[in-house]
């Protein structure tokens, strides 16, 4: 999959007990020890929850468990501040965790991460690429429009400029509370190509930003959220995640999902700085990333593989509902992660506040 000769992964290095336990468990997540962990063999996954989980258990988790009898719980959402704050704390809810690319690499230059345990994870069961900021490359995932047919029977926004003009196209509308995918729709509304959204003009998306402000009805923070919202009807066009958007139309939800100006980023696994379980964590991270498995999540959640022989266990009529399929592809920004990782913390908190405002 290529872009003006170049692969669009790589442009960005890949795109870039028993009792007790469960009585925990069902208390709500179980705040881990050193002791626990070992007596245990558990780790901990930080995940997005809903179908993403879903997928994760029969691909990755249930595998992993039945290869090796390490057992896997979860937690949700995943969460950059959780992240910080256990790390800083020392009071780890868990080891693992599937985060943007851009995030990983900011929590990597801010000492939240575990180097890669090179005793165990293996360089040549690894793809290339493979390896990014102290964290091994998981799948590509599009943020895109996505809208409802049965609410545009003569054909429903095709562009962010279509989302942002309310005349033409009436409805109600939902956006990603996350900076740096909203100013990127913004800028793009406004008008740049999108292989030249970066560097971002901030000022240019703030001020576009502006003009849809009153029309947004939520700013969803979980994809579960975005899937309710459409699902329901609650809102009739949002900003959401491309296998999301897909799944309901597997489903037989009239939603449509639109490839022009979506954003394609790569999730990283990566492990906490100091987790209790961090051996282990690297155990299941090296199991997870090879070509079955991969494809097998993938083949569930329409994400695209960053381990390239994933793709030859990847379901033809799938792989085109992928971001790295070429003709979604080329129609897409690729995220930045060094200048985003360089610039979140300062456009969250702007965003922040201008949501409050």
């Amino acid at each position: 999959m290529t872009r003006g000769g170049k692969n669009v992964l790589s442009r960005r290095r890949v795109l870039k007990t028993g009792g007790a336990m469960a009585a925990g468990a069902a208390m709500g997540p179980l705040l881990l020890t050193e002791r626990t962990i070992a007596q245990t063999r558990t780790i901990y996954v930080n995940t997005w929850g809903g179908s993403w989980t879903a997928a994760e258990e029969a691909a990755f988790f249930k595998p992993f468990t039945d290869a090796t009898g390490i057992r896997v719980r979860t937690v949700a959402p995943v969460s950059y501040a959780k992240l910080k704050a256990q790390v800083q704390s020392g009071t780890y809810e868990w080891d693992v965790t599937g985060i943007n690319q851009s995030e990983w690499l900011r929590a990597e230059r801010e000492g939240f991460v575990e180097p890669i345990d090179w005793t165990i994870v293996q360089k040549d069961k690894l793809f290339p690429n493979a390896v990014f900021a102290n964290g091994i490359a998981y799948c590509a995932l599009g943020t895109n429009l996505a809208y409802r047919s049965d609410k545009f029977p003569q054909g429903g926004p095709k562009s962010w400029a279509d989302f942002w003009d309310v005349k033409k196209f009436p409805g109600t509308r939902s956006m990603y509370n996350n900076a740096p995918r909203t100013l990127i729709a913004a800028a793009l509304a406004d008008g740049v190509p999108i292989d030249k959204v970066y560097p971002l003009d901030v000022e240019r998306a703030f001020k576009k930003l502006d003009q849809i402000k009153p029309h947004i009805k939520v700013w969803w923070t979980q994809g579960n959220q975005s899937q309710q919202l459409i699902r329901d009807g609650e809102t009739d066009m949002i900003v959401m995640w491309n296998a999301r958007a897909s799944e309901l139309k597997e489903q037989g939800h009239p939603v449509e999902l639109v490839w022009n100006g979506g954003m394609v980023s790569t999730t990283m696994w990566g492990v906490a700085k100091g987790a209790p379980n961090r051996k282990l964590a690297w155990e299941f991270i090296q199991f997870a990333v090879q070509p079955k498995p991969q494809a097998e999540f993938c083949n569930r959640l329409f994400y695209g593989p960053t381990n390239p022989k994933a793709f030859e266990f990847v379901k033809p009529e799938v792989a085109k509902q992928m971001p790295t399929y070429e003709p979604n592809a080329k129609q897409m920004v690729v995220t930045d992660p060094d200048w985003e990782a360089a610039n979140a913390a300062q456009l969250q908190e702007r965003f922040t506040q201008w949501l409050a405002s």
